[in-house]
């Protein structure tokens, strides 16, 4: 049966053949179909590797971590400077510094006089006089002193001197190991904003495929421009996110470059991905940070040099016994030498070896000795109580990375598997997009999703490595890991 015809105005008409081209014409062709970006199947959906040079980042050199520590602990300034404070430590645990070996100078005395001179005896009725007369001494020697009793000081000297050799030593160890600890998560800050731009990229390729669909829509009369318009506003969104995100990765750059004692402004590509360790064990970390760590070995030396202190305050109360010796000349010549009521020139000459003891026993000194003791034995519960102080803390430290460490392998555990779930999402969303399924507001958000979950996914990847490493550093393992790789 025919149908009856309708009278339609021109735009009635035109509209009614849009239509029915639209509805004759075959789904996919309403909307032509973009480069999408190219992924796995949506079952398992993948990304780049965290280490993957990002795509709005200049080519430049590839600098692993293993390279990283090595430079730093050749070039930072902190260890070198550590480094010195040792030698300059190990320079002074000498015997002749404790007081152990005799001391011996030589001495030389020249002095030249010119002197008026006026002599009278009552054996002569007139004076003896001499204007301008001339004498010149000559006083030379060489004198040695060597203790050879002090209470036992001078041994007890030489023991704190080594002990203080060893704290300085444990002092550049522990700089070495915190510097270790800054570069390693320096290193990684570089690998987590390294990936946050990979992730921003992958963001605008879905945004460029987004702005591509919705013109082709736009192009067979399905969409209005403001859809295109709005697609593009989030694209610039994203790529103003991208610039801030370049800054933050070159910020990072300049800071690990600081560390490693090179010139700020140069440019690497980091190659070590974030590989979380699994297997930490709460009691072994908390063994290994009181047998090993640096920090509280130097509290213990510490408590060493306080006793020393005391020690040798006490070794001061007892007598002191050295040996003296010395070889000198004495030589005198005077021209104002009267022999009679002459005027003559008379030179004298002494010279020889002198040897003997020297015995010194202190009696009083307004109760100083007792004093200082007091002060001694003061700091050296200081210092226990400085180790109990410095375990305490490092107990602390211990027990909050290790929270923090199995917290975040549990949440890396599910944002692992909430990253495939978003990538997914985002995979299917655009799919629906293109065949018109979808709005707008629902493709961007699942974007937005996606990207959240691959920053999030990053930064607690980068929290459970630092937890990691801080436990390292405190069991006093990082160094021994890294000298290993």
């Amino acid at each position: 049966m025919p149908l009856p015809y309708l009278p339609l105005n021109p735009s009635m008409h035109r509209s009614f053949l849009i239509a029915v081209c639209l509805a004759a014409a075959p789904l996919p062709l309403l909307a032509q179909q973009p480069v999408l970006p190219s992924r796995q199947p949506a079952t398992q959906p993948q990304s780049k590797p965290q280490t993957e040079k990002p795509e709005t980042v200049a080519p430049a050199p590839f600098l692993t971590l293993a390279d990283a520590i090595r430079m730093g602990i050749e070039n930072n300034y902190n260890i070198r400077l550590s480094r010195q404070d040792e030698r300059i430590a190990a320079n002074n645990v000498t015997r002749g510094n404790a007081g152990q070996l005799p001391t011996v100078n030589g001495n030389l005395t020249r002095t030249f006089n010119r002197n008026n001179v006026r002599q009278e005896s009552s054996s002569r009725p007139e004076p003896s006089i001499a204007n301008g007369a001339k004498s010149n001494l000559l006083n030379a020697n060489v004198a040695a002193t060597w203790t050879i009793f002090d209470g036992l000081g001078m041994f007890i000297a030489y023991d704190r001197l080594k002990a203080l050799e060893q704290s300085q030593r444990e002092i550049t160890r522990a700089t070495v190991e915190e510097t270790v600890a800054s570069i390693t998560d320096a290193y990684f800050v570089v690998v987590r904003e390294s990936g946050k731009i990979n992730s921003i990229e992958e963001a605008l390729k879905i945004g460029q495929a987004r702005i591509d669909l919705t013109q082709a829509r736009v192009d067979v009369g399905v969409s209005a421009k403001v859809e295109v318009l709005t697609a593009r506003v989030d694209y610039n969104a994203d790529r103003s996110a991208l610039i801030q995100q370049q800054e933050a990765l070159r910020t990072a750059k300049i800071n690990l470059n600081n560390l490693l004692g090179r010139s700020p402004g140069l440019d690497f590509q980091p190659q070590d991905s974030i590989v979380v360790a699994q297997d930490l064990n709460r009691e072994a970390v908390l063994q290994a940070v009181r047998q090993n760590n640096p920090r509280l070995q130097q509290a213990r030396t510490n408590i060493d040099v306080a006793t020393y202190d005391r020690r040798l305050v006490r070794a001061s109360r007892f007598p002191q016994v050295g040996l003296t010796s010395g070889y000198g000349l004495n030589r005198n010549i005077n021209g104002a030498a009267f022999f009679g009521s002459q005027l003559v020139t008379n030179t004298s000459r002494n010279y020889g070896l002198n040897y003997g003891l020297v015995a010194s026993v202190p009696i009083f000194d307004g109760f100083n000795r007792t004093r200082l003791e007091q002060n001694a034995r003061i700091a050296e519960e200081q210092s226990r109580l400085a180790l109990d102080q410095t375990q305490l803390q490092l107990d602390a430290e211990a027990e909050q990375a290790y929270a923090q460490y199995q917290n975040r392998l549990q949440l890396l555990e599910l944002e692992e598997t909430n990253i495939l779930l978003a990538r997914e999402n985002v995979a299917i969303a655009l799919e629906r997009y293109r065949l018109g399924l979808l709005t707008p507001i629902a493709l961007r958000e699942a974007q937005r999703t996606q990207l959240d979950a691959e920053v999030r996914l990053l930064d607690i990847r980068y929290q459970a490595k630092q937890a990691e490493i801080v436990l390292r550093r405190l069991s006093s393992g990082l160094v021994q890991q890294s000298a290993s790789q």
